[in-house]
């Protein structure tokens, strides 16, 4: 047993130490990645010569700095081709960017924060800030609300906190309000959040549904907060959020359908 703790432990900090590689800009040095993982600065040096041995980790010959290895790719992308939610939404990711000129994206619930899986940039669609493996809180975000909805109040609170952290002055930090807009989603069959993450930037998001009708993901269409009101020829904005809606809810139903949902 002494033995198998040790192991565990040293499993535990190696993965610690790639957490923190990944976690901030594309090089690090040693004494960020061990305040990071909450590790001292011999222990973090080790652990980093034998993950770089093992392909995990490279270290810069010029600044000593070190860097997620391209051993950690195929690892990577066979965790997400084998996604069964990545594997359906992809062709319809494609094809609501490519129709609305926007960005489209897909995510699941880990832990108490939302995973991307997928993002696709329309024509109009800003430079992606959500890309494969990136996390953004679930209050802030239209994704977010839709795959917390069918939660009790009393659930969510133990999911997030009693305190909602303010992302920009238009988050929501209220559960009152929270319980509100995820009623809302349940009626609606989507979400919407305007520049409650990023300033300048909108979503909507519909629910994806397995083959119990349990949320399990969750699409979304996002892109600058006027370009959301505006796009139409037909008119008024709120005609034009009506249109992306029915589009959104439309794209999460065929991915539903997709994994067995009726």
């Amino acid at each position: 047993m002494p033995a198998e703790q040790g192991t565990n432990q040293s499993v535990e900090r190696a993965v610690a130490v790639l957490r923190a590689l990944g976690a901030s800009g594309p090089e690090r040095r040693v004494s960020d990645i061990a305040v990071d993982a909450e590790l001292g600065p011999s222990t973090t040096s080790r652990l980093l010569a034998t993950l770089e041995q093992l392909d995990l980790v490279e270290r810069n010959p010029v600044s000593g700095l070190y860097r997620l290895g391209l051993g950690t790719l195929p690892l990577a992308t066979m965790a997400l081709n084998g996604h069964p939610v990545h594997r359906a939404s992809r062709m319809v990711l494609q094809t609501l960017a490519a129709r609305t000129e926007l960005g489209a994206n897909v995510a699941v619930l880990r832990g108490s924060e939302l995973v991307f899986l997928a993002n696709f940039e329309g024509a109009r669609a800003p430079k992606a800030y959500a890309q494969a493996g990136h996390t953004a809180p679930l209050h802030a975000t239209a994704m977010g609300k839709c795959l917390i909805s069918r939660m009790t109040g009393a659930e969510r609170r133990a999911l997030l906190g009693q305190k909602l952290a303010p992302q920009t002055e238009y988050t929501v930090v209220s559960h009152e309000v929270l319980d509100q807009e995820c009623d809302a989603v349940r009626r609606a069959g989507c979400a919407t959040e305007v520049q409650e993450r990023a300033l300048g930037r909108s979503s909507l998001a519909a629910p994806v549904l397995d083959s119990w009708g349990a949320v399990v993901a969750a699409i979304s269409l996002w892109g600058p907060a006027s370009l959301l009101g505006s796009l139409s020829a037909a008119g008024s904005p709120g005609t034009r959020e009506a249109e992306l809606a029915g589009m959104v809810i439309e794209a999460a139903d065929a991915v539903s359908q997709a994994l067995g949902a009726h």
